[in-house]
């Protein structure tokens, strides 16, 4: 079952990792991990999309999207086990691929600090933690 996964609370600073782990469902388009201050304040919004073979990750700030970062290195499918690792730095994410490789995304809104999680669509959540 694919559903919505949040925390409103979340203490998450400067220089800290978040590892998510989880398995893609079978039957998805994609789905999304965000991070922020709120529903409408997303640092990294990161949307891997199969239908287009790309990842997609961008900002939102109220309800202005920023520009889209396109990434064409899709490393994991439909019906895979997976684990992402995302680190928020002070200029930058870095987002860590289950086959290791890395892509950034920089800190458009300038936080130190973010509160807000969420994975929505198909993706089912195993673990996640803060380090």
């Amino acid at each position: 079952m694919s559903g919505k996964f949040e925390i409103m609370n979340m203490n998450m600073k400067l220089g800290t990792t978040l590892k998510i782990k989880g398995k893609i469902a079978d039957d998805t388009d994609g789905f999304v991990i965000n991070l922020g201050q709120a529903t409408d304040k997303l640092d990294l919004h990161f949307n891997p999309r199969f239908s287009e073979s790309t990842i997609v990750c961008n900002s939102l700030d109220g309800n202005k999207w920023g520009q889209e970062q396109r990434e064409a290195h899709l490393c994991f499918s439909p019906g895979s086990e997976v684990k992402f690792t995302m680190t928020f730095e002070k200029d930058e994410f870095k987002v860590k691929l289950p086959d290791g490789h890395q892509l950034t995304f920089p800190n458009r809104l300038g936080h130190n600090h973010l509160s807000y999680l969420s994975v929505q669509g198909g993706f089912n959540i195993s673990s996640f933690k803060l380090d």
